[in-house]
């Protein structure tokens, strides 16, 4: 059960949301990241939405490729099956307002499966919250506010195993 490739970049969560996604397949889908704000991590194949519950302290993203289906981590607060197709073989980290976080090139291209696992959420929301509210009452300033960020005491991370499971259709504008 060798691992084939592990990756890890922090991303801000803005608007809730870290999107991975195939470097071609950057359009967004509206119905997925809906179920992310119920489901955690949700996606339509091609794009996933990885949703925090703060939109600011920069969370952990971790991709592992492994040769074989793996279980997921015991420890994991939540998990969720996925599947991401990456046609180009190469996948996107992305922060809605910032952009891209890093991005990863895949073993081979092609549909992965796996599952997402995240750990964290609760801590750093309730440590984002408390923060902004101190910020307020005590008058911090943005500086200020950043540094706090800096200080979570928790860490947010989800963390996406996959492996390979088979070649890309081919599209039918390929084929005109």
């Amino acid at each position: 059960m060798p691992l084939l490739a592990d990756y890890s970049t922090t991303a801000r969560p803005d608007r809730g949301i870290v999107e991975v996604y195939d470097s071609d397949a950057y359009i967004g889908d509206e119905e997925a990241l809906k179920e992310s704000r119920t489901q955690v991590v949700a996606g339509n194949g091609y794009h996933l939405y990885l949703h925090s519950l703060q939109p600011d302290i920069p969370v952990e993203i971790v991709i592992r490729i492994w040769d074989t289906p793996q279980e997921p981590s015991a420890d994991a607060e939540g998990t969720t099956a996925v599947t991401l197709e990456a046609e180009t073989g190469l996948l996107v980290v992305n922060q809605l307002t910032y952009g891209p976080a890093g991005e990863l090139s895949l073993p081979r291209p092609g549909v992965y499966e796996g599952h997402a696992t995240w750990n964290g959420r609760h801590e750093t929301a309730a440590y984002h919250a408390s923060t902004i509210r101190r910020g307020a009452e005590e008058r911090w300033s943005p500086e200020r506010i950043g540094l706090s960020w800096e200080e979570c005491p928790a860490a947010e991370r989800y963390t996406l195993d996959l492996w390979f499971v088979r070649e890309s259709e081919p599209d039918d504008e390929d084929d005109e």
